[in-house]
């Protein structure tokens, strides 16, 4: 079997296509052979040591967290899934994966794919989805009506953010570049703004949930926008973050946490056709370390990019 690796922490240049021996799942894991495999950034991040003090220090390191396949084997406990499902989901956090012709993830981070969508859909949903769903939902308690600011609503993470706001009754606002306005637009947002030439302190007590799905709102920034009551929730967890919301209530760092009841809520909702997320590119395995390389450098894509594993 082959997958992408690393065998130290670094840039992108670290990265191998490599044979390996596969695991055999253990208590309350599924082995999947991979169909398709979608990109995130913590792929990279989580490759140059951004959470070494997790993974730490034991290589080669496997890379990638989203997929589909089908279930070649089943571990102690399994009582989800059987050899054969199509399912999605995300491979183990630490020990990653998915960019890989079969990866071990545990059996609550995985769920049955709907017949009518796509492995190479069903690829892209879930820590998109997850993230969205652990900011909105598990930390700022969404309700119907509030006013959300979703920063970063043209990326995978911001566009689940709002579809997930806009279907449980949130009037949703936010910023992205101008070649995603259209496209937010025609989600169903109130107000999009051009990140390049808004600054989000304009917005001084406006909403009741702020998600920061672009990482690059300042904390005293976000905690400002918000009004009273309200929550700042942002995938860039630093340190410093989590000490503050210690004391800070309305300060919540996100870490994509999978769940069995979440991820059927999105696979309903796929199968629905009320949750999709364009892609952009597909590639195939042999040339993902280019495409990941070029992302990581700054590449933008109008969606996805998926890799074509099996």
């Amino acid at each position: 079997m082959k997958r992408i690796q690393y065998h130290a922490y670094g840039g992108p240049e670290v990265m191998r296509l490599e044979a390996f021996v596969p695991e055999t799942p253990g208590k309350g894991e599924v082995s999947v052979a991979v169909r398709f495999a979608a990109i995130n950034p913590i792929d990279w991040k989580m490759r140059a040591g951004a959470m070494k003090i997790v993974t730490g220090r034991s290589f080669p390191r496997a890379m990638g967290m989203d997929l589909s396949g089908t279930v070649v084997a089943v571990g102690a406990g399994v009582t989800r899934f059987a050899v054969g499902d199509a399912v999605f989901g995300m491979a183990r956090f630490k020990q990653a994966g998915a960019l890989g012709e079969v990866a071990i993830a545990r059996e609550v981070a995985l769920v049955r794919k709907p017949d009518g969508v796509s492995f190479e859909d069903a690829a892209c949903l879930a820590t998109p989805g997850v993230t969205a769903w652990n900011g909105l939902v598990d930390k700022a308690r969404l309700a119907a009506g509030q006013h959300v600011f979703v920063n970063g609503c043209g990326g995978a993470v911001g566009e689940a953010a709002v579809r997930i706001a806009i279907s449980r009754g949130a009037r949703v606002s936010g910023s992205c570049g101008a070649e995603a306005m259209e496209r937010a637009r025609s989600l169903g947002m109130h107000e999009v703004s051009d990140y390049r030439v808004t600054d989000p302190a304009k917005f001084r007590g406006a909403f009741d949930v702020v998600f920061d799905a672009a990482a690059t709102i300042p904390t005293a920034v976000g905690l400002a926008m918000l009004r009273k009551g309200g929550t700042f929730t942002t995938v860039d967890p630093t340190p410093a973050r989590f000490v503050r919301a210690l004391f800070d209530r309305r300060m919540k760092p996100i870490v994509a946490t999978p769940r069995a009841d979440l991820l059927d809520a999105l696979a309903t909702a796929a199968a629905e056709g009320t949750f999709r997320l364009p892609i952009a590119e597909i590639v195939p395995l042999t040339q993902a370390i280019a495409l990941i390389g070029d992302l990581e450098k700054g590449r933008k894509l109008r969606g996805k990019a998926v890799v074509a594993i099996g």
